[in-house]
This record gives C-alpha cells, structure tokens and sequence, in this order.
C-alpha cells in the first residue's frame, strides 16, 4: 500500500507528524526508563525485548525528521516528547513499584516496640547495636517491598521520631527474607487502628 501521498501532504507534515513525533518520543523514552529498571533488578529477557521497540521506535521517528528537516516544529515536538518521556517514565517507576529496599534504621531510643510491631506483620527485622558520636545506638535492618516502603517509614516517625533512616535498592535477595503474604483489607483496617492507637500514645 502506497502512502507517499500521506507524507506529502502538507496538512500531515506540519501538523500530525509532530504529533506523532512527541507521542512517539514519550513511548521510547518511556520504555527506556522501564528497561532501566529490568536491567537494574537483572531481568535479562525483558530488558533486551523493551529495548529493541525503544530503539526502533527511536529510528524511526529520527528517519521522519530527517525527511523533514525544515519544519522546525518537528523539532520542538521531539525535544518536548523527551522531557514528557521523562515524566511518564518516573511517574510508571513509582507505579511499578518494582523490586526489593533495604530500609535502615538507626536510633538511640529504644526500639523494642518498633521491632515488635514489625515482626507482628510479618517482616523480617535485625538489630544490631553499634556505637555513633552520640552514644550507644541500634541500626534495625528491615527488607521491605518498594510498595510498602511509606508504610514502613510511617511506623519509624511513630514509634522513634528522631530516627535517622535511609534507603537503599536492593537486586537480590535470598529466600525467606522477604515473606510471602498478601495484604488483606482485614489488615489495611487493622493497621490503620493500630497506627491511631500507637499516635494518640505518643501524645
């Protein structure tokens, strides 16, 4: 099927095909940030897949430029297609929420409750005391799934406020460091009683 006519038409290079540039870019560079992510977390057959349409789709937008290297909105359209692409990109990552944190705690105060209340849902928690400029301190080693991390975090600000924590990425981890289980909305409802009731303690 022959669509010359379709490129040669002026209302379709000066107006869809920016169009079609900017969604375009938005995809490739969408996908590129997806495949970032795979080869981070060691997905080696999907990474190679995503990054084959990421190119592709690349090539031919770069070709349909090149064919129309006077209408400068082209070039507006795959620059701004870019930084959307970005956008889409991280906005995908946190939805995804992708992969294994290390969430690492350190405080002074002590820390039975936090670890306890931890252990009752499930997680699999470490303290190991240690020595800081301020004194004796425990650092709590917590595992935590990148869609529960605000929940973890939350927990910290209620039971030891002036804790320092920090997070870090995590690619692979041994079995059973991680348990298995699904959160019910039994468990949503519970949590959030109990986190009232560990706040208005703290008060």
């Amino acid at each position: 099927m022959d669509l010359s006519f379709l490129f040669n038409n002026p209302n379709f290079t000066q107006i869809f095909l920016p169009i079609l540039i900017f969604l375009s870019r938005i995809l490739d560079v969408s996908l590129g940030t997806i495949r970032i992510i795979f080869v981070s977390k060691g997905m080696k057959y999907l990474a190679p897949i995503i990054g084959f349409f990421e190119v592709l789709i690349w090539l031919i937008v770069i070709g349909q430029i090149m064919k129309n290297l006077t209408n400068p909105i082209n070039y507006i359209a795959y620059a701004g297609g870019f930084a959307m692409g970005n956008f889409v990109g991280i906005y995908l990552e946190n939805k995804l929420a992708m992969g294994i944190l290390l969430l690492r705690i350190i405080t002074r105060k002590k820390a039975k409750e936090l670890i306890e209340y931890f252990r009752a849902d499930g997680y699999n928690v470490t303290r190991s005391p240690a020595q800081s400029n301020e004194g004796n301190v425990d650092i709590i080693y917590l595992p935590v799934r990148r869609k529960e991390i605000k929940n973890a975090v939350d927990m910290v600000k209620v039971f030891n406020p002036n804790a320092i924590y920090t997070i870090s990425d995590v690619r692979t981890v041994s079995k059973g460091a991680i348990p298995i289980f699904n959160r019910s909305p039994i468990f949503h409802i519970t949590h959030s009683k109990r986190l009232f009731r560990f706040k208005r303690k703290g008060k």
